[in-house]
């Protein structure tokens, strides 16, 4: 059995802490994100008044930055795991279909990679949330339907690989339908290829959304995410740092914790890996 190291440790808990922080954000904040007090604006880190404190002070409308960011943390982790399994969905599901009928239905669904491939993710995503208006429902939905080509090529690739495996053969001779062999059969021995996958995109949708917020095409306000924060701390960079700092700290520690973790687990599923 492998040891974990301590700095794969430390992205475990990296990963740990901003779930605990998104899911238990009412637990954590002790005061209100949306509760707005103008004698209180732009207070730098550490205020304390007769009835708060503010451990990392308050933003242009006085409102507390460490609740905002803990509910921020919920709106990211929402919107990611949402987009990831919309994406995943679709994009699984045209794989494991070109893959195992391959003709048309191959051509199709590959040429169809190719265009959405061809076009910048994020300006597709940004386009098209302009048009369908920003709000999370649609964030969400434009964040899944712009990545699933990711997972149908490695849907597809993996499904040609197990498809010709002699067990997938031997049902398929026993009577099995297509449905009952994809399911049963192939999807349990390409799941590990797509986690991986699964595991990048999370770290790339938060940034995707903060992306969106900080243009005013996200989590729109007075609602907090990430992005809206930096994107109204920007005015105030000079003399309330604090307003893009922090918020910044945690996007970036998320997403690099996400994607050392998908490192580490691709060298987990791939084979080459087991014998180093």
């Amino acid at each position: 059995m492998r040891r974990i190291s301590l700095g794969t440790a430390l992205i475990f808990a990296g990963l740990l802490a901003f779930i605990v922080a998104a899911i238990g954000a009412d637990v954590f904040a002790s005061n209100d994100p949306l509760r707005q007090s103008l004698l209180l604006r732009l207070r730098p880190p550490g205020t304390a008044t007769a009835t708060a404190y503010f451990p990392l002070g308050t933003d242009d409308l006085g409102r507390d930055l460490l609740a905002r960011i803990l509910y921020g943390a919920r709106a990211s982790l929402m919107v990611a795991a949402l987009s990831v399994s919309v994406s995943l969905l679709v994009g699984v599901t045209l794989g494991l279909m070109a893959g195992w009928f391959g003709g048309w239905v191959s051509i199709v669904a590959m040429r169809a990679v190719d265009t959405m491939l061809s076009i910048p993710a994020i300006l597709l995503a940004v386009l098209t949330v302009a048009v369908l208006g920003p709000g999370f429902f649609n964030l969400v939905l434009v964040l899944g339907l712009t990545r699933w080509p990711r997972y149908t090529r490695v849907a597809y690739a993996q499904t040609l690989q197990v498809a010709a495996l002699p067990y997938v053969r031997a049902a398929e001779m026993a009577g099995c339908g297509p449905g009952r062999i994809l399911l049963r059969h192939v999807l349990p021995n390409i799941a590990g290829p797509l986690m991986v996958v699964a595991t990048s995109e999370f770290g790339l949708m938060i940034l995707f959304e903060a992306s969106l917020s900080f243009l005013g095409l996200g989590i729109q306000p007075p609602y907090p995410s990430w992005g809206s924060i930096m994107s109204a701390g920007r005015q105030y960079v000079v003399r309330a740092w604090w307003l893009t700092a922090f918020p910044g700290a945690c996007l970036f520690g998320v997403v690099l914790c996400v994607n050392l973790f998908g490192d580490w687990l691709r060298d987990r599923v791939d084979p080459r890996s087991q014998g180093r």
